[in-house]
């Protein structure tokens, strides 16, 4: 079991993990070197662009990455102390949904269209809680029901997922991940196929089951509206790594790498004079080949030359703020490593 200072055990620690996709055209580093803690009751936010590898880190959390082309290749990931990645295929099963839950982007490739809500709903309570009894079992499905704002519960339990909405199949899905009382509750764009009025509710049920269960939870998203409303902490993630890291003010109020900066700016800026809003020139770069440097650098309005010869060291702002970017550290006074400076 790892331990920081004083004995802390954070509810999740994920250190210099590293996932990679070995096809016939290269190796894809989808997720190269993420290192993050999440304590329990603290909601943290992996946000940027697709691609990024935002939706990878978090099925390598419960190692889902899909085989044989998915490997993770190194790190490690600590819940409460204990390195899922030297558990067994059988005990690794029997985390998921039991201490870590996952509510998916898209409801209806999770619920089974064959059975009603009620058989799927009672299927993670015998698989992990071992519950038999009937009656018991209709109990805890109801009041998982009644905890995400079901109407009806008892008549939904015989309706079909084609026969609900999408915001009733998301609270379905959220209602699985809840009921065994996970520690660790991810939710991966769990908003992106619903419309305004309904996303705003969800977002609210999964803030408020947050609170009420003192979850542990991570939010992967590509909206920063998202990440305003249920975030404690956002990590910014491009071409696999996080780039910045910061409490939900700070990265509002100061964002501090220029990919950081250009996402705000797509979003709260104003039309420019010819009516065009912003973007961010370029794309994404392919993680199978990726340059020397930073791979932000051919988009980047601050590149300078040593961001594309060098990759920068994370640096410690301020308390909780990290960020990975030559530019950044200039502009705050601070030092380029020696070793770089020379090749600039």
């Amino acid at each position: 079991m790892s331990t920081g200072e004083n004995g802390h055990v954070p509810l999740l620690e994920v250190r210099d993990l590293r996932t990679y996709f070995v096809t016939r055209n290269g190796t894809a580093k989808a997720v190269d070197g993420v290192s993050f803690t999440l304590e329990r009751g603290q909601t943290l936010g992996l946000v940027g662009e697709s691609g990024s590898g935002k939706s990878v880190t978090l099925m390598s959390v419960v190692r889902l990455i899909p085989k044989p082309a998915g490997r993770i290749v190194s790190g490690q990931i600590l819940l409460e102390g204990e390195d899922l990645l030297k558990l067994s295929d059988h005990d690794m099963r029997a985390v998921r949904g039991a201490r870590i839950s996952v509510v998916t982007q898209d409801p209806m490739t999770s619920l089974n269209p064959v059975y009603t809500i009620g058989n799927q709903l009672e299927e993670p309570l015998r698989q992990h809680q071992h519950i038999r009894d009937r009656g018991v079992l209709h109990e805890r499905v109801i009041d998982a029901l009644r905890q995400v704002g079901i109407p009806e519960p008892e008549r939904r339990l015989k309706s079909y997922p084609h026969q609900l909405s999408g915001g009733q199949r998301q609270r379905i899905v959220t209602a699985m991940a809840i009921e065994c009382h996970p520690s660790l509750l991810m939710a991966d764009e769990p908003t992106t196929a619903l419309d305004v009025t309904v996303q705003i509710q969800i977002l609210r049920l999964l803030r408020d089951i947050q609170r009420e269960m003192n979850l542990g939870m991570i939010v992967v998203t590509h909206d920063l509206a998202v990440v305003a409303r249920v975030c404690d902490v956002v990590a910014v993630m491009y071409a696999g790594r996080i780039v910045e890291k910061a409490p939900l003010v700070e990265i509002f109020e100061k964002p501090s790498h220029p990919y950081t900066q250009a996402l705000m700016k797509a979003v709260t800026s104003e039309a420019a004079h010819d009516g065009r809003l912003f973007t961010i020139e370029g794309q994404p770069p392919d993680v199978r080949h990726l340059d020397p440097g930073c791979p932000f650098a051919p988009r980047c309005v601050k590149a300078m030359d040593i961001c594309r010869q060098e990759y920068p060291p994370e640096t410690q702002l301020s308390e909780g703020h990290s960020v990975s970017c030559f530019a950044a550290m200039e502009e705050n006074g601070l030092p380029i490593p020696q070793a770089a400076g020379a090749q600039s």
